[in-house]
């Protein structure tokens, strides 16, 4: 706990490994947990792919478990 999975447009590594270690300093720090228990994925979607297989199959149904849809902040 926790595992984060991140499924972005492509990036290079150097931006990836920069958002991961982010996330991990965040985890860390504010949520309380130890490094072992960290797990962060990312997975790249092409743009033109991006709607099929995030928006319509993982975002839309999880709409009311989201802190943050499209912009806005739902907190």
């Amino acid at each position: 706990m926790p595992y984060i999975a991140i499924k972005a447009y492509p990036k290079d590594e150097e931006t990836k490994k920069k958002i991961a270690e982010r996330i991990n300093q965040a985890f860390l720090e504010i949520w309380g947990c130890s490094q072992e228990a960290i797990n962060i994925s990312i997975e790249e979607v092409a743009p033109e792919n991006w709607d099929e297989k995030v928006m319509q199959t993982e975002v839309i149904p999880q709409k009311d478990k989201m802190m943050i849809f499209e912009g806005q902040k739902n907190y």
